[in-house]
């Protein structure tokens, strides 16, 4: 089958939404799929072709970035060309395209799989409001246009704004997570190459310095930690600077993180090889999320899958990992005091919060999840061909 995969950023970009794309573009290229993705060369220096790992990646040139989002001119040309040769389009929003090309592929003859990973919420200012009105347009033609919404939980999708109203079109697949196996040695290298000393109760957070992150409370409660665990340490992977739209937030973090001095580390993008030894390395990990932005929050089920516990905000679908396997704590978002309070129970009693490894790997593996895909789009292109998927409008 010809799947063409289209989103705004796709690698070397970092995010959540950029890694799950990659891993289900991967592992339909494994199932033996021909697989292209559209996306922004958003970088002049990356090329406007190219061939990852299998997955064909094509760059139309941007004119200029608003907010987050990018206007390339030569995306409808390069949608109508690539779409022609698909049998299936599946989008991946929010972005600002997704309308477009939704509306190309029906007009076309192509049926349209939308997974929608999260609302929009961007920060206050004329630019990101106009953003935000752009992005709502967007998801609600593109989502007309598509046959089915995939998105990761029932749960978020009851309590989204956007995704309420579309309940009868929603279709719930969870995200792809993996990460590679590690051995005692490959843990060991890690902590001498990053001089992360033994024994010492490390706390972990992955993510892009980024306002829906909610770092500030993790900022906030490491004080209280402290009191308890003065060898404690909280360890920062991902991207944390010169992260897109996100530089006054970091300024405006960067006194409380300074006042925790070694208590606070940012270790930066890791290799997946060195995260899986990172989450060996952590006692627990944390996921303080505070707005729809993060809709579930892949990395706590990676830290799951290596056996570390984790403490995560109380929001739709981000709550269902560990309320699904007993591997943490939830707690309400925005709290410093009662997320300090869970990372203690956390660390004084890891025991109570070990779960079923083998079968979180198994559930969340990127194979189980591009296998629900394929059985979608296999039954969409055969109801296309029998005239069952007709065309927009």
């Amino acid at each position: 089958m010809r799947i063409l995969i289209a989103l705004t950023y796709y690698r070397p970009h970092y995010s959540g939404l950029t890694i799950y794309t990659e891993r289900l573009a991967r592992a339909l290229v494994a199932r033996g799929h021909q697989v292209t993705v559209l996306t922004s060369r958003f970088d002049p220096k990356m090329p406007a072709v190219e061939m990852q790992n299998g997955v064909q990646v094509v760059r139309p040139w941007v004119l200029m970035r608003v907010s987050k989002g990018v206007l390339m001119p030569q995306m409808p040309f390069w949608a109508v060309r690539l779409i022609r040769q698909a049998d299936v389009v599946n989008l991946h929003v929010p972005q600002l395209d997704a309308a477009p090309i939704a509306l190309l592929a029906r007009a076309i003859g192509r049926p349209v799989v939308l997974t929608y990973h999260c609302d929009l919420h961007l920060p206050k200012g004329a630019i990101h409001w106009l953003a935000n009105q752009a992005s709502h347009f967007a998801n609600r033609i593109s989502s007309a246009a598509a046959q089915v919404i995939v998105t990761n939980t029932r749960d978020y999708a009851e309590q989204s704004q956007f995704l309420k109203h579309r309940l009868a079109k929603v279709m719930v697949i969870p995200p792809p997570a993996e990460l590679p196996t590690v051995s005692e040695q490959d843990v060991q290298s890690f902590c001498e190459r990053y001089h992360i000393e033994a024994n010492r109760p490390v706390i972990g957070m992955v993510a892009r310095l980024a306002t829906e992150k909610g770092a500030e409370y993790v900022v906030e409660a490491m004080p209280k930690v402290l009191e308890r665990y003065p060898q404690a340490q909280l360890l920062f992977v991902g991207q944390y600077q010169n992260v897109l739209g996100e530089e006054a937030y970091a300024q405006r973090l960067q006194p409380g993180i300074e006042r925790l001095g070694t208590a606070w580390r940012f270790l930066g993008v890791l290799t997946p090889q060195d995260l899986a030894a990172f989450y060996h390395v952590c006692r627990l990990t944390v996921l303080p999320s505070i707005n729809a932005t993060e809709s579930f929050g892949m990395v706590q089920v990676e830290a799951m899958m290596s056996g570390t516990p984790v403490v995560a905000s109380d929001l739709p679908g981000v709550r269902q990992p560990v309320q699904s396997t007993g591997m943490g704590l939830i707690v309400p978002p925005m709290d410093a005091d009662a997320l300090a309070q869970a990372m203690l129970r956390v660390l004084d009693q890891p025991q109570a919060f070990a779960g079923d490894v083998a079968m979180v790997r198994q559930r969340f593996a990127p194979q189980t999840v591009a296998g629900q895909y394929e059985a979608l789009f296999y039954e969409l292109a055969e109801a296309n061909r029998q005239g069952q998927v007709g065309r927009a409008g």
